[in-house]
């Protein structure tokens, strides 16, 4: 190879693995290392792109029920696979429909397109479905709030998200079980 060629095409060539490495670190930040979801960040963006393309868009906040007391007595590996379980339940419900994050902890948020193209009470149901973990049914249970972007004066994310987390605590607040829209 002619050296004039190579002094060209070498530093080209650094730069596009530099350039092939930070995309994959990116998209790794983007990425809940343990469920796969979306972080807050990745989620956001989409959440956002959704609302802004699909007025009828619907945003729900799932809260995992007495997650610590199923740490404390399982141990965390059978949390870690409650979390898993989750996710994926939450994951499969919006399909192509929509798209599910973890903010963190217990606690997981997901935006669908409108809420007539899925079954919430199918996900609540999924949601609910014990979890088997090295010979042990483990119990799940988690709380749902919903906030229909169209009810809000203005169809910002963050205001759809407080109007979620309202619900999701006036659900806990009535035994835990099901889901609640806002308002």
């Amino acid at each position: 190879m002619d050296l004039q060629i190579a002094a060209v095409l070498l530093p080209l060539l650094g730069w596009a693995v530099h350039g092939s490495v930070l995309a994959h670190r990116l998209a790794s930040a983007r990425r809940d290392p343990l469920t796969g979801l979306h972080t807050r960040a990745g989620w956001t963006a989409r959440a956002e792109h959704c609302i802004r393309r699909h007025p009828s868009a619907v945003v729900l906040l799932v809260d995992l029920d007495h997650f610590k007391t199923l740490n404390d007595t399982h141990g965390h590996a059978a949390g870690d696979a409650a979390l898993v379980a989750t996710a994926d339940r939450l994951r499969a419900w919006c399909g192509r429909s929509g798209t599910a994050g973890r903010l963190g902890g217990d606690e997981f948020v997901a935006v669908v397109r409108d809420l007539a193209a899925v079954d919430l009470d199918a996900l609540i149901a999924a949601l609910h479905r014990p979890l088997p973990h090295n010979g042990v049914s483990l119990p799940l249970a988690a709380s749902v709030g919903v906030c229909r972007v169209t009810e809000l004066p203005v169809p910002l994310l963050t205001d759809a998200l407080a109007a979620a987390d309202a619900a999701m605590y006036a659900t806990k607040g009535r035994g835990r079980r099901g889901f609640r829209a806002s308002r």
